[in-house]
């Protein structure tokens, strides 16, 4: 029998290794102490794998739509097809009762010996075995072509169907990345909640950066987004006018900075919640206010469309939105219109 007394720490070793996995979160997403540095980049990843089925899912559906319509042109010829045919089979009845008239019922010898005229006889019997000949290879022709129009139409039925079962998967794909989305939204907006009220500011959570801009010196903050709050309009929310230019958008869309510059404040905290301040060329500055998260610290170099934060409602705010302003100084007071500001600069809004 082995004694106990041979590994004297290996009891406290094990004891101290299940305390520090037990307190090890599962993955960087689902921790909740600290700054949340693994929701940034999970509603970020989220946002991308939704563009992506929504964009399948369109492709699909697209397709689904040719295949329709490939479908109902399938089915135009075939009646068609049937149309020539139905009036190939009124053709041979007229053969037929003509020749019947004829004495079509009588050997063609006996109508031979009975005709006033035996060579005008047998030109119109040729021209009757003519004439069934080709309607009959007509006949034949039709009834081939009507078989593989229906096999085609058959094919493009199945296909449009399996199209149709794509496209109901990549909906619910969809849906269940929203789903992700929405839950991962609400966490992150809380712990930038937390953050503000605490007056802390959470570190930079630096974000997989898409392909930026190329030969482009100056872009949109935000890609896909709905103007709302102008600059210069009034409301109970500001003390004096709207100093900026408000775009609509969910909790967590990747903010860019508009322009090549250095990061000059990341603060949070009163009116604006957490916000990013860029210094460009110029003598001028852009803050990037309400954000749920930081992506770049102070000192940072940036270049266009870099994404800098994503999206929050932090602050004095009513809903998720960015609240985009460009200065000539790096504190509030010295604002301009942002509209025109980035017109001028080749971006329309």
């Amino acid at each position: 029998m082995r004694s106990s007394r041979r590994h004297p720490l290996l009891v406290p070793v094990l004891l101290c290794a299940l305390a520090v996995l037990a307190a090890r979160p599962t993955d960087g997403t689902d921790a909740d102490a600290g700054s949340g540095a693994g929701l940034g980049p999970e509603v970020a990843r989220l946002y991308e794998d939704a563009a992506k089925a929504t964009q399948r899912y369109e492709e699909g559906r697209r397709e689904a739509e040719a295949q329709r319509s490939k479908a109902l042109e399938y089915e135009k010829r075939l009646d068609e097809q049937r149309q020539k045919i139905d009036a190939m089979h009124e053709d041979l009845g007229r053969i037929a009762r003509a020749q019947y008239r004829g004495g079509g019922g009588l050997p063609l010898t006996a109508r031979m010996f009975l005709a006033d005229d035996p060579d005008e006889l047998m030109r119109r019997q040729r021209a009757f075995t003519r004439a069934d000949l080709a309607v009959n290879k007509a006949i034949g022709k039709s009834l081939r072509a009507e078989a593989r129009l229906a096999a085609d139409e058959a094919k493009a039925q199945v296909a449009w169907q399996a199209l149709e079962k794509r496209n109901a998967d990549l909906a619910a794909l969809k849906t269940r990345i929203e789903g992700k989305l929405e839950a991962a939204r609400v966490r992150l907006e809380g712990r930038a909640d937390a953050s503000v009220a605490a007056g802390s500011c959470p570190g930079a959570v630096r974000l997989d950066q898409q392909d930026l801009p190329v030969g482009r010196s100056w872009v949109a903050p935000v890609e896909a987004y709905e103007l709302s709050a102008s600059f210069g309009s009034g409301g109970s929310r500001w003390a004096n006018r709207h100093t900026g230019q408000d775009f609509a958008v969910p909790v967590g869309t990747p903010v860019g900075s508009v322009g090549t510059g250095r990061v000059v404040q990341v603060s949070c905290g009163g009116a604006f919640g957490i916000q990013v301040v860029v210094q460009h060329a110029g003598g001028y500055y852009t803050q990037y206010a309400h954000l749920a998260s930081v992506a770049v610290d102070q000192g940072d170099r940036v270049r266009p469309g870099q994404w800098i934060g994503q999206s929050g409602s932090t602050g004095n705010s009513t809903g998720p939105h960015l609240h985009f302003e460009v200065r000539v100084t790096p504190e509030m007071g010295s604002a301009l219109d942002p509209v025109p500001w980035l017109s001028q600069r080749g971006v329309p809004l």
